[in-house]
């Protein structure tokens, strides 16, 4: 049986990439990342997650971020954009490096609990607006994966390649309970609605004909 670790937010994408490597037969251990975001309530969801799977979860301190990389409307106190994703609005939303940097902490963990493999949640409708979740950058890390401990580690992306639309498509078939899971890039009582992350949500449950378990405002 292999061994892997599973970053998870407490959006949509985590944890059906959890769902699907917890299916595969894998041992999962998981990672979540406080870095003082915006929407931190996420990370309850992703408590409420692992608590239901009955999965190892850590959660990392990582509110180092919110200085070094201020200027991200996740990080600070900048408006989030509201409609689709589209890359000149949705930039302000990059939090620089943020991927590597996860990546590299889940790296260094899988090493110590002799795990092989290191899951995250990057997919196909990212690739225009954030640098860190393009095929470019996967392929990369997994070299880098490779050679920087004695212990090489993969990394596997399983929906690189795919939409949101598909990712719940997915979700839905394996059993992934969306109502606790928090996409809205405010951290407010209930979602949005509004930003890009919120439109991008509504839009694949109803290509889905599934009506969204959470609350909007």
């Amino acid at each position: 049986m292999k061994k892997a670790v599973v970053i998870l937010s407490g959006g949509m994408d985590s944890p059906t990439v959890l769902y699907k490597a917890i299916k595969s037969g894998r041992e999962v251990s998981v990672i979540t990342y406080d870095y003082n975001q915006r929407h931190k309530k996420e990370i309850d969801f992703a408590i409420k997650t692992c608590e239901k799977l009955g999965v190892e979860h850590k959660i990392i301190d990582m509110g180092f971020m919110s200085e070094i990389a201020s200027n991200s409307s996740l990080t600070s106190n900048m408006s989030v954009p509201e409609g689709h994703y589209e890359e000149e609005s949705m930039k302000d939303t990059v939090v620089p490096n943020r991927n590597m940097i996860m990546l590299s902490i889940a790296i260094g963990y899988a090493v110590n609990i002799e795990a092989d493999e290191v899951w995250y949640g990057a997919h196909g409708g990212d690739h225009a607006i954030y640098p860190d979740c393009r095929s470019e950058f996967v392929d990369a890390m997994k070299e880098v994966a490779k050679i920087s401990n004695w212990e090489p580690v993969d990394i596997i992306v399983p929906y690189l390649d795919a939409d949101k639309t598909s990712i719940v498509t997915d979700g839905l078939e394996m059993g992934v309970d969306f109502g606790d899971t928090w996409t809205c890039y405010n951290g407010r009582e209930k979602a949005c609605g509004k930003c890009g992350s919120c439109q991008e949500r509504l839009e694949a449950f109803k290509l889905n004909e599934f009506i969204d378990p959470i609350e909007y405002e």
